[in-house]
């Protein structure tokens, strides 16, 4: 199985809190990648940024990412477990952020779990495997 990362973990590995390698150790020969969405939501940041030199930071940090892992695009494929996964939350008065429900779709697409620093939504999904990362 692979792993598509959360936000969540690449802004905590960012932030120094934790590293990659601990993550990925034992796990060499599984597939890691990002959601597109994942890039949006980072690349964000780096325009939020406060100041000149957390910029170029981030920047770095982020451009280095899309360099090491494969980014996962969200297709027609996607958009169809999507609005599956969507429409069957809504059924049951369930609301999942919109960025997170599209990482989500993503590795359902792919057969891939999602880890991340904050499981909360994403355990609200069935089918989805979810590691979390402290």
């Amino acid at each position: 199985m692979g792993v598509i990362f959360d936000t969540s973990v690449l802004i905590t590995i960012e932030r120094g809190a934790q590293n990659i390698e601990r993550l990925i150790h034992g796990r060499e020969d599984e597939p890691f990648g990002i959601s597109v969405i994942t890039v949006s939501e980072l690349l964000h940041g780096v325009y939020r940024a406060d100041s000149e030199k957390r910029r170029l930071r981030r920047e770095a940090f982020v451009e280095k990412i899309i360099e090491i892992f494969p980014v996962y695009f969200f297709d027609l494929s996607t958009a169809r477990i999507y609005a599956r996964v969507w429409s069957s939350l809504a059924k049951k008065g369930i609301n999942i952020g919109a960025h997170d429900l599209m990482i989500a779709s993503t590795a359902i697409s792919l057969g891939f779990s999602v880890v991340t620093s904050d499981k909360r939504d994403y355990e609200k999904i069935k089918g989805l495997k979810v590691e979390q990362f402290a």
